[in-house]
């Protein structure tokens, strides 16, 4: 998918706790609707085949119930794209990212070939599916899905996130077999547009102790059988090695973390919009927040000359670069895995659905069996009794109507997030006085309802507000009453 991702390690987030957060975004061509849900254990296939390589895979027995946000409409696959499992272990999947052709001529991608009927390798379709359930670390979440990849390849070029509450690891595929594996340090962050974003890598770590670099078994045979290493100082580079620094990157993914990076780092960014250079990870220059995480995937280059919105000055450069917040994101999810409260409820997973200059961000507990309505009922059917219509629906007015119902977008945002933490805040005090883990449970249910019935109170309430604003700025307006 057309993605952002933002990961924050515990000592550069706010209150400690590890947050991936990626936008899920859809191609040029359209939207996917999703849906927030949990698949329970029962649920989960023994077998599972692939829509789009036609690849069937055992998986193993006693499988974990986990989150998840899958595609509200059925023929292309389940695409479980971020979540939570039991044991509060979390990934995201994917970020579409990029390679070269030395790369991909050394290890082809593996497609499915019709003609035949020989299955292809592993996707994004897949990957949440088939590795969520079964781990218990962020760690064990690499050595699972690098297991896989050697086993069964893949057709494309991803990259994916593994959260527990101490560590971050990020991976990225390399060609159709070969992958490799970072730890986000501790008090760094992590910017991934849609290209390979893994810079500086230690393979001696790598193949030994793994203490915060994993990788394919063969890799250094790897690169050197094919040349692939372009150091010329013996430092390695792995963006370098398998990325690319094509044109179409310095429009498309660069400048988004050049955005990142100069809201993260005001005082220090020197890079520019094209440069190949920015780092994977850096120390932020304050601590982060869910707030910060939803503003930066929510960027738009505002106050520079390449807003899409900018309306004075200037305007020959604008909507120049492709923005993080685009009017095809279909979902934001933010994981965010607390370490000053109880494991039962310590996982907390923000949500958010259509655009995310124009949608909220709103907070709901992990760990549980089930998931409000407003958030799980999405169809193909256009609804305002589900959060990712109405959220579509405010994101298509407020667009069109973007100087004057800009001011109702604030206040929607910070209502909901408000409003959110202070419930959140409440039912913690309640969790902490119990014990009994089926109560807890219950609490959890009871709070997330609570939290969806404010929130679609809040949505419709701008929705309201949004479809005013439009309404008065149609053509056929008169300024004239009647007398």
């Amino acid at each position: 998918m057309s993605c952002t991702t933002l990961l924050v390690g515990k000592n550069a987030s706010y209150d400690g706790s590890t947050m991936i957060a990626r936008n899920d975004d859809s191609g040029a061509n359209g939207f996917t609707p999703k849906k927030f849900i949990v698949i329970s254990s029962k649920e989960q296939k023994r077998k599972y085949k692939t829509v789009i390589s036609h690849l069937e895979i055992d998986l193993p027995d006693h499988p974990m119930s986990y989150t998840a946000m899958p595609n509200a409409v059925k023929g292309k696959g389940i695409w479980a794209a971020s979540g939570i499992n039991e044991e509060n272990i979390a990934m995201t999947a994917t970020e579409t990212i990029t390679s070269n052709p030395r790369v991909l001529g050394a290890d082809p991608l593996v497609e499915y070939d019709q003609e035949n009927n020989i299955p292809g390798g592993i996707g994004e379709e897949d990957i949440v599916y088939i590795v969520l359930p079964y781990i218990h670390s962020a760690r064990e979440g690499v050595e699972r899905l690098g297991q896989l990849l050697e086993k069964y390849g893949t057709y494309e070029m991803n990259g994916i996130a593994f959260q527990d509450q101490n560590e971050i690891w990020w991976l990225e595929t390399i060609g159709g077999h070969h992958w490799m594996a970072k730890r986000v340090p501790d008090d760094h962050y992590v910017a991934m547009p849609n290209q390979f974003g893994i810079d500086n890598f230690d393979l001696e770590d790598a193949l030994t102790s793994k203490k915060n670099h994993m990788c394919s078994s063969d890799m250094k045979e790897f690169i050197e059988k094919y040349y692939l290493d372009l150091s010329l100082n013996s430092k390695f580079n792995a963006r370098d090695t398998f990325g690319s620094h094509d044109d179409s990157d310095h429009i498309y993914n660069t400048p988004r973390a050049y955005d990142i990076e100069r809201y993260f780092n005001p005082h220090t960014f020197n890079h520019q919009p094209f440069d190949d250079d920015i780092p994977w990870s850096q120390v932020p220059e304050k601590k982060i927040t869910v707030e910060d995480v939803k503003y930066v995937l929510s960027l738009h280059f505002q106050g520079t000359d390449f807003d899409p919105y900018k309306t004075y000055g200037d305007l020959s450069k604008k909507g120049m670069y492709r923005p993080i917040g685009i009017n095809r994101n279909d979902f934001l999810s933010v994981i965010q895995l607390r370490n000053d409260v109880p494991k039962s409820f310590q996982a907390i997973e923000w949500i958010a659905y259509a655009s995310n200059v124009f949608n909220a961000l709103v907070p709901f507990y992990g760990s549980i069996s089930e998931t409000p309505d407003y958030l799980s009922n999405t169809t193909d059917t256009v609804s305002t009794d589900n959060f990712y219509w109405s959220s579509r629906l405010i994101a298509a007015m407020a667009d069109a109507s973007y100087k004057k119902s800009s001011i109702h977008i604030e206040r929607y945002q910070k209502n909901v997030m408000a409003k959110g933490h202070h419930l959140i805040n409440t039912y913690d005090e309640l969790l902490q006085k119990e014990n009994d883990l089926n109560k807890q449970l219950q609490l959890k249910h009871q709070a997330n309802q609570e939290i969806a019935d404010m929130l679609k109170e809040e949505t419709n309430k701008t929705i309201s507000l949004v479809l005013n604003e439009l309404s008065l700025s149609m053509k056929n307006k008169f300024e004239r009453s009647d007398a």
